[in-house]
């Protein structure tokens, strides 16, 4: 492992990318769209939202129907999260060692506070993560930079020494627009044309790559 790291604060999304919870919450729209709207959504459009504010997802497919969409979804989700999350592969084992590495940890995400708290939890991220700005910590959400900003001043940060690792393309164009390193993974939600689009520093498909990426090589 390197001894000094590329970058010496490292702000994480959450959601298909720390976490694998993808098939939740796709599972959590087509339950909520089906009891609303009497129908499932295109499954490839659910994906492409996850990154950003649900409700806001919401309120593009059905804006008069959103809150009952929300309210489904949300009962729904509460009760299959624990059945639903999972770890992947090497990611827990590369936060703790970024974190024995001396680099500070954060998550910017547009999830709620509590669904958030508890996939750190489920996956035994909660007690190495100082840090979680979530959907209700900011007024303005992915690709806006301030999420990411929240997340770099809690952790006294500066954009140009930071680096933002996420799953979608909505997360490349927030470190862009937050002044910092965007790296990308291909484990999450998003598609390899849409990362590619969003032009991410580097691109990982596997923990290791991302080891590499954050770390220097083993």
């Amino acid at each position: 492992m390197s001894s000094t790291p590329r970058w010496p604060h490292v702000v994480f999304d959450l959601d298909g990318t720390l976490v694998d919870t993808i098939a939740l919450i796709v599972a959590s729209y087509q339950h909520a769209f089906t009891t609303v709207l009497g129908h499932e959504w295109d499954e490839a459009e659910i994906r492409s939202w996850i990154g950003q504010s649900l409700i806001g997802a919401m309120r593009q497919a059905s804006p008069e129907k959103a809150d009952e969409i929300f309210a489904a979804y949300t009962s729904w989700n509460e009760e299959n999260t624990e059945r639903l999350v999972a770890q992947y592969p090497g990611v827990n084992e590369l936060v703790r060692d970024l974190v024995a590495a001396g680099v500070r940890i954060g998550v910017a995400t547009s999830k709620r506070a509590e669904p958030a708290q508890r996939a750190l939890q489920l996956v035994g991220l909660d007690d190495v993560v100082p840090v979680l700005v979530h959907h209700d910590s900011v007024d303005e959400h992915k690709p806006s930079p301030k999420p990411l900003l929240a997340a770099l001043d809690a952790l006294g940060a500066r954009p140009e020494d930071s680096v933002y690792v996420g799953d979608a393309a909505v997360d490349m164009l927030a470190a862009r627009n937050a002044g910092m390193a965007g790296v990308a993974v291909t484990w999450g939600a998003g598609t390899p044309d849409a990362i590619a689009d969003a032009k991410p520093l580097i691109t990982c498909t596997t923990a290791d790559e991302l080891r590499s990426a954050l770390l220097g090589p083993s």
